[in-house]
């Protein structure tokens, strides 16, 4: 019998290595024996931690506002979402992390207070955009800005009613229903934080509803989901979704009646194609 230990870096690697070039899924690990590598199963354990960090750690609502009110300020659509005199930052029925992980239904509703906050707000709008941390604070903290930097410049020159700008803590998609019928605008964009892969903590998702008011359902709205720059680039995210309001409007839906065309309008959207439609 042999008494030669064998080497630390002994890694067998597997013949798709080459495809890890397009893609960030977990292919291709190689092995160890009949293990996969040490360094992988580290990597493995640090994605997995990220992710469960990201649904825990809280929206710091306040700041998040500052934040965007000063990173957004020179867009001359910014002075709408900015207009009302103190922040609107508002909550779900969840008061806390748990009760919303626990409870989604407090997730979509308003609590009183904040309901009475938006109550003030007496003006009609086409657009209500609605910050809300859902299951990743991380993806809303990182995205957000960058995003809405560049929609309001894609809107620049629309004649569009926006509303202030509000910013909800423990909420979820429908929360914007809620919104946008006290506002009372006639379309919301909720931005959000998806739930976390063990690739993406930070993958921010959008969805658009034409006519909202507490009470719609999922095919009643559009989604855009893995806006980040390791996903779905701010620019083509913009773009499409630039593309869904004006036909919402135009049309006057939203959900499974309304289908992004935006490729079909000989917009390139390159940043999501699939290795094999690169290697063509």
């Amino acid at each position: 019998m042999s008494n030669k230990t064998p080497s630390a870096n002994h890694v067998v690697t597997n013949a798709w290595q080459t495809l890890r070039d397009f893609t960030d899924a977990r292919i291709a690990l190689g092995r160890s024996g009949t293990s996969i590598p040490t360094a992988e199963m580290l990597k493995f354990q640090l994605e997995h931690a990220q992710a469960r960090d990201a649904v825990h750690l809280p929206l710091e609502a306040k700041q998040l506002y500052e934040t965007l009110k000063t990173g957004l300020i020179d867009r001359p659509q910014a002075l709408d979402l900015f207009a009302s005199s103190e922040p609107l930052l508002v909550n779900s029925l969840a008061n806390d992390r748990g009760t919303y992980l626990q409870r989604p239904d407090f997730g979509r509703t308003l609590n009183p207070s904040s309901c009475a906050q938006l109550a003030l707000e007496t003006a009609k709008y086409d657009l209500a955009i609605c910050v809300v941390d859902g299951l990743s604070s991380m993806a809303i903290e990182k995205n957000a800005l960058p995003f809405l930097q560049q929609l309001l410049s894609a809107l620049d020159g629309e004649t569009i009613r926006l509303s202030p700008l509000t910013v909800c803590s423990q909420g979820r998609v429908a929360i914007g229903d809620h919104v946008a019928q006290l506002l009372g605008a006639k379309t919301v964009m909720v931005l959000i934080g998806e739930r976390p892969g063990l690739l993406s903590p930070d993958s921010m998702g959008l969805y658009l509803t034409y006519d909202a008011h507490v009470g719609c359902h999922d095919a009643q709205r559009n989604c855009i989901s893995n806006i980040r720059p390791a996903g779905l680039s701010y620019e083509v995210a913009v773009n499409k979704a630039k593309y869904l309001f004006e036909e919402s409007k135009r049309l006057k839906l939203s959900g499974v009646n309304l289908k992004d065309r935006t490729e079909e309008a000989g917009n390139v959207l390159t940043s999501h194609q699939s290795f094999l439609t690169q290697t063509k």
